[in-house]
């Protein structure tokens, strides 16, 4: 472990191209692990949360210990260092939302009753499950559909209702727990969430 330590502080001493390409993907690779940990960990995701992290923290010593190399004679490690930062902020984001972990809660307000029930039923073909509920706007009545879900699953039924539902005010939140209901005996049985 010594040996490799030491060839990483000798690469790191140079100020070649591949110098700065290790030293920006690497933080990348590490900024993207820590969103991802962060987001995980949020979620109730712990287990998983704490293995990035063993891998983030490990990135961190050796691209941090690269920069600081020789930092004052080569301050453009330091640049690319923070450019890196940046953009691993952004991927770190842009993975969020492309795992989609942990579930999301979505109330649907619908003008009328018909549109509610077709919106229901071709939700409920889909395999969601729903709470239907009757409420009261500033004009008139309406109709209200809670659902609760994977995450991933978001945009499946936001494509059913702005196909089928002009109208309709969508409200999505992010859930840290959840305990009964159908989708939590669905989960448990192990059936598929797609609709079959």
């Amino acid at each position: 472990m010594n040996q490799f330590l030491q060839a990483i502080e000798t690469f790191a001493q140079g100020s070649t191209i591949w110098v700065y390409l290790f030293i920006f993907f690497g933080k990348i690779l590490e900024v993207s692990f820590g969103t991802l940990r962060i987001v995980l960990i949020n979620r109730g995701e712990r287990t998983i949360g704490s293995m990035i992290a063993i891998v983030e923290i490990t990135l961190w010593l050796i691209v941090a210990s690269s920069v600081l190399t020789g930092f004052k004679e080569d301050f453009l490690k330091g640049i690319v260092y923070a450019l890196a930062f940046a953009c691993g902020n952004y991927i770190g984001s842009w993975l969020d939302e492309l795992l989609a972990f942990g579930l999301s809660s979505m109330q649907v307000v619908l003008p009328d009753l018909a549109s509610a029930k077709e919106a229901e039923l071709l939700l409920r073909a889909k395999g969601f499950g729903i709470t239907s509920l009757d409420v009261h706007g500033r004009d008139n009545d309406r109709s209200m559909l809670l659902m609760t879900m994977q995450r991933k699953r978001l945009p499946e039924a936001i494509a059913i209702l702005e196909e089928h539902c002009n109208g309709a005010v969508v409200t999505v939140s992010d859930i840290k727990a959840q305990r009964g209901g159908y989708l939590e005996r669905t989960l448990r049985s192990g059936q598929l969430r797609n609709g079959k």
